[in-house]
C-alpha cells in the first residue's frame, strides 16, 4: 500500500438513512445487517468473486461533493486482490476526460459494485479510498494500462441480489413486482438470523 494511504469509509448510515429506517421500521434490520455482512476487508469468498469479475461499477466524488459512476471492464482477473484490504485495477485508454481518476486524485473517495448477472446473481460492495499510480513499474503489471488505481478498503459487504436480472438468458428477476403478480419472499427473510428484526410489514 502507498505510504500514508489510509482506508476510510465513513459512517454506513447517515441521518437520512436513519430517518427512513425509522419510517419503515427497518433500523433493527439495518443494524443486524451490519453485524452479519459488513467487514473491514475481503474474505476468501469475496476475493474469489472479485478475481473472477470481468466488470464492475466505480463511484467517485468530485471536489464539489457531486457523485459520478462509471463502468469498468476487462478480462477476468483485471482486478487484482493485493491482500484482504487492498485492490488494484488498470485504467485503459479512454476518451481522455479522466472523470473517475480525476475525482480520485481530488477526493480519494470510492465505492465499487461487483455484480454477477446470470442464473446465480450476487453483489459485493466495497467502500474506501484510492490513489492513482502512473509510474512505469505499476503500469507494466497490467497489459494495456495507462494508469493503475489502488484501493484501500475501508468496508466491504454483500448485498441481497433479488432484483438482479439474468443478462445471460434475458430473464427478469422473479422478485421484480408487476401488476397482478405476487413475488416470492426472499430466502434471507426466513433465516433465524433476521427473524427478530424484520419490519412489521414483513409479518412481525
Amino acid at each position: 500500500m502507498i505510504a500514508g494511504m489510509v482506508a476510510e469509509a465513513g459512517e454506513l448510515y447517515g441521518p437520512g438513512a436513519r430517518r427512513l429506517q425509522d419510517t419503515f421500521d427497518s433500523r433493527r434490520l439495518a443494524d443486524r445487517l451490519v453485524e452479519v455482512t459488513v467487514s473491514e476487508g475481503l474474505d476468501e469468498r469475496a476475493k474469489g468473486f472479485v478475481r473472477a469479475a470481468s466488470y464492475f461499477y466505480l463511484a467517485t466524488v468530485d471536489p464539489d461533493g457531486f457523485p459520478d459512476v462509471s463502468y469498468k471492464g476487462g478480462r477476468p482477473g483485471f482486478v487484482r486482490v493485493v491482500d484482504d484490504r487492498t485492490l488494484r485495477f488498470p485504467s485503459y485508454d479512454g476518451n481522455g476526460m479522466f472523470r473517475s481518476l480525476g475525482n480520485i486524485v481530488d477526493t480519494a473517495r470510492v465505492a465499487l459494485l461487483f455484480i454477477r448477472q446470470d442464473e446465480r446473481p450476487a453483489r459485493i460492495r466495497v467502500h474506501g479510498t484510492a490513489c492513482v499510480l502512473t509510474d512505469t513499474a505499476s503500469c507494466e503489471l497490467f497489459v494495456g494500462a495507462d494508469a493503475v488505481v489502488e484501493v484501500a478498503i475501508g468496508r466491504a459487504f454483500v448485498n441481497c441480489p433479488r432484483y438482479v436480472h439474468d443478462l445471460t438468458s434475458g430473464e427478469l428477476s422473479p422478485f421484480a413486482p408487476a401488476p397482478d403478480y405476487e413475488p416470492p419472499a426472499p430466502e434471507w427473510k426466513t433465516l433465524d438470523t433476521f427473524a427478530d428484526v424484520l419490519p412489521d410489514r414483513d409479518g412481525r
